[in-house]
C-alpha cells in the first residue's frame, strides 16, 4: 500500500498518468489487502482486480480434510495445511447455509466487495463456467460479507 500511495503522489506531482487498475493476488483465503491496499484503491479510485479467487482449487470444494487431492489436480501429491483446511470448511458451511457452493461463494465475495471492479475467475470444464456465472447473480450485503470474514478466520465447529 505505501508503494502504491507514493507512486500515486509522484504521479499527481509530475502530471503524469496515474494507476487506474491493481491486480493481486486476492481470495477468501488470503485477505490481507482488506487492510490497507483495497482500502487505498478506493480512496484514490484505483480499480482493484484479484486473482487466484479459487486458491489453485481450494475454495472449489473438491479438497477435503484426510482425503488425497484428486489425481490431475493443482494440488495433487501435496500437502494441504490443515489450517487452511478449516478455514475452507467453516467458507463452505456458510456458503450451504445460503444454498450457494463453496465455489459461487469465493467468487461472489469478492465480486461484491467494495472497490473490487471484476475478478479473474478462469476455467476449464463446462461446470466451472456454469459455477462462474452463478456466483455472478449471487448479491452479499455487507452484514454477510462482514460475517464471511468472521466465518473466514473461524475454526472449529
Amino acid at each position: 500500500a505505501e508503494q502504491l500511495a507514493e507512486a500515486d503522489r509522484v504521479a499527481r506531482e509530475q502530471g503524469t498518468v496515474r494507476f487506474t487498475v491493481l491486480q493481486n493476488h486476492y481470495n477468501l483465503l488470503r485477505l490481507e489487502d482488506d487492510e490497507e491496499v483495497l482500502p487505498l484503491c478506493r480512496e484514490l479510485g484505483i480499480a482493484y482486480i484479484p486473482y487466484f479467487p479459487l486458491a489453485s482449487g481450494l475454495l472449489t470444494g473438491k479438497y477435503r480434510r484426510g482425503e488425497p487431492a484428486p489425481e490431475g489436480t493443482r494440488l495433487a501429491g501435496r500437502e494441504i495445511d490443515d489450517e487452511q483446511l478449516e478455514r475452507v470448511e467453516a467458507l463452505t458451511r456458510f456458503a450451504e447455509e445460503r444454498g450457494h457452493t463453496l465455489h459461487e461463494l469465493a467468487v461472489a465475495a469478492l465480486a461484491c466487495t467494495p472497490g473490487i471492479a471484476s475478478v479473474i475467475a478462469g476455467a476449464t470444464k463446462p461446470e466451472q463456467v456454469r459455477a462462474n456465472a452463478a456466483a455472478a447473480s449471487w448479491r452479499l450485503s455487507q452484514d454477510e460479507l462482514d460475517a464471511l470474514r468472521a466465518a473466514t478466520f473461524r475454526t472449529g465447529p
